[in-house]
């Protein structure tokens, strides 16, 4: 099926964060939300779920886990049984919990800067420490996991991996090769890793995703997963996550989590899930092909109107890494985005140091929004041509 971006004025009509954060004469291309109706098998699960007055508290359910069992099987050929799937609030609960069983107070935990914002947040959350380990070159035009560091990390006594696969704001996708090298170092200094897979189904069609879970028996024993539906369907606001395990000492560990961690999963949220990983298949098929479409449109109009903006096509997600370092535009390239072009992009700094003149893209939107943005920036790039460098610093 084909799957369109609905027209900026019933976008408008919307009340989320990308649609209030800023004024309407500003282009939101920040925030992980995408412009495509919800899926109708969702609204039709959610529209009956009210019909029968169906609002209370969760109860006894394992309908979304299920579901999700089936979707894994379905398309990534892994196996998971439902009972070592929970549900909760969101993935940030998911790893801030499965932190907290793995580590003790002051405990390092590893993560990849540039990666997405909430990590820095999430482990002190947790009770751990930031241990960064940034992103290394590939040796061709990328950046890819950093073993050797990791594995210093580890040896030096961080006790816990949070893994972003697939990477955000990258939309890499880590090889099986590297999860499962990954894996054998959390054996080795008996590490653990916490996976969030939450842009998983958005994988698109020139690469493979892997479950970390999926790669090895140490994976199995040293790893917690967090999946949702919530980036795939555009399902956020509804709040409902899933941990996952995929051996006995992980599910028995996750079993002591205070009750009121599953109990506070919303029933709107679980019942949107169950129908996504269910139904929602053909609308998921629709709406990658048209992410797809949307990625070669915009690596098409930089090459066109900013040539001096790198960017490396993603391979997962709908979010692009904008490198406007040779672009004169500073530090804070979304300050100039914003105030020049009235272009909303996410600040690469919130990435990590890493990110310093860079910023993230969000292209899930209609092929006009998107040319005109990418033309706005073009004739903001110009005007920075003619006047004295860029600078953020006050």
């Amino acid at each position: 099926m084909q799957v369109d971006a609905d027209s900026l004025t019933d976008l408008r009509e919307r009340t989320s964060e990308k649609w209030r954060a800023f004024p309407p004469d500003v282009l939101p291309l920040f925030v992980a939300e995408m412009d495509y109706p919800l899926a109708e098998p969702i609204s039709d699960a959610l529209i009956a779920a009210v019909k029968r007055s169906d609002t209370g508290y969760i109860g006894p359910d394992d309908g979304a886990q299920r579901a999700f069992c089936a979707f894994a099987e379905r398309h990534w050929g892994w196996t998971v049984r439902s009972d070592h799937v929970t549900t909760t609030t969101d993935v940030s609960v998911v790893i801030v919990e499965a932190l907290r069983l793995v580590i003790r107070p002051g405990d390092g935990v590893v993560i990849t800067p540039p990666v997405y914002p909430p990590f820095f947040d999430l482990v002190p959350e947790a009770g751990g420490r930031v241990v960064e380990v940034p992103l290394t070159a590939d040796g061709g035009t990328g950046l890819r996991l950093d073993l050797d560091g990791i594995e210093q990390a580890f040896a030096a006594g961080a006790r816990a991996f949070l893994l972003c696969n697939p990477h955000n704001p990258l939309g890499l996708v880590h090889s099986a090769d590297e999860l499962r090298e990954v894996a054998e170092l959390a054996e080795r200094y008996d590490v653990a890793v916490v996976s969030d897979e939450i842009h998983a189904p958005l994988t698109h069609s020139d690469a493979v995703f892997t479950p970390f879970l999926d790669v090895s028996e140490a994976a199995r024993r040293h790893g917690i997963a967090a999946h949702s539906a919530s980036k795939t369907w555009n399902l956020a606001g509804l709040k409902c996550a899933l941990m996952v395990t995929a051996h006995e000492t992980m599910a028995a560990r996750v079993s002591t989590l205070p009750v009121e961690v599953a109990e506070r999963t919303s029933i709107f949220g679980r019942i949107a899930n169950a129908a996504a990983y269910e139904h929602g298949g053909e609308w998921r098929a629709g709406m990658l092909a048209s992410v797809e479409r949307s990625r070669a449109l915009l690596l098409r109009l930089l090459g066109e109107h900013l040539p001096g903006v790198v960017c490396r096509g993603p391979h997962a997600s709908y979010l692009a890494w904008l490198d406007f370092r040779t672009a004169g535009w500073g530090d804070d390239p979304a300050a100039h985005a914003l105030a020049a072009a009235k272009v909303a992009l996410v600040p690469g700094t919130q990435f990590g140091s890493q990110g310093r003149g860079f910023a993230r893209l969000n292209f899930a939107c209609s092929p006009e929004v998107l040319t005109e943005a990418i033309q706005r920036l073009a004739s903001a790039a110009r005007a920075v041509q003619t006047e004295p460098p860029f600078s953020t610093a006050s």
